[in-house]
């Protein structure tokens, strides 16, 4: 269900997008809190709790002070997990603003949203996804933890079109995770899928926000 007009926010802060294709690019992020899996390999945990209530309004007026000293075009929203609010005004006063808005979500939540970008990650075990997404989704994010099997990745290939990729993200940039994702890369291309590719957390490489 989702929450009431209030916003909750943990933090809004400039940074380079460090995932995805969308990676190096100027953003603005706001990081929602809550969240509706609460991984154990989530490394945003700060976010499953608390924040500040925030009307659409006053995060937009924050975000626009933001973006006079840092002119980026693109706000990405995430979390926790931001499909649990309400982020329709917020996205269309984001809109009207001039932003291109992407979204950032794990995928089991949907409602209709004109977000310019969406950026899904289904978590294990199960990789539930909405289905509304196999249309809708630019990139498909998958972490490479202990549970991520080819068989999973067959799965979600054959589900979504070809040209929307597939990203293998080490857990953390930690080795044993960094080696999985390689050896996963490798047996999807000798399996004969298309458009798997390797992805790096580049914010945690520079020691970004």
């Amino acid at each position: 269900m989702l929450q009431p007009p209030t916003l909750k926010i943990i933090e809004v802060f400039p940074s380079l997008q460090g995932e995805g294709l969308r990676q190096g690019e100027p953003t603005i992020f706001v990081r929602f809190a809550g969240c509706n899996l609460r991984c154990s390999f989530c490394d945003t945990r700060y976010a499953w709790h608390g924040g500040r209530d925030y009307s659409a309004e006053q995060a937009v007026r924050k975000i626009t002070r933001i973006r006079e000293r840092f002119p980026a075009g693109w706000v990405c929203l995430t979390g926790g997990e931001p499909l649990l609010h309400d982020l329709r005004r917020l996205v269309n006063i984001l809109h009207r603003e001039k932003f291109k808005v992407q979204l950032e979500t794990n995928a089991t939540l949907y409602y209709p949203l004109a977000a310019d970008w969406f950026t899904i990650s289904p978590k294990p075990r199960a990789y539930f996804y909405a289905a509304e997404y196999r249309a809708r989704a630019k990139e498909v994010k998958l972490v490479a933890t202990r549970d991520l099997q080819l068989e999973v990745i067959k799965k979600l290939r054959r589900a979504f079109p070809e040209k929307t990729p597939l990203l293998l993200q080490p857990q953390s940039s930690q080795r044993w995770s960094q080696n999985l994702a390689m050896k996963l890369v490798k047996q999807a291309m000798e399996a004969g899928l298309e458009n798997i590719r390797l992805s790096v957390q580049l914010h945690k490489i520079l020691r970004l926000r």
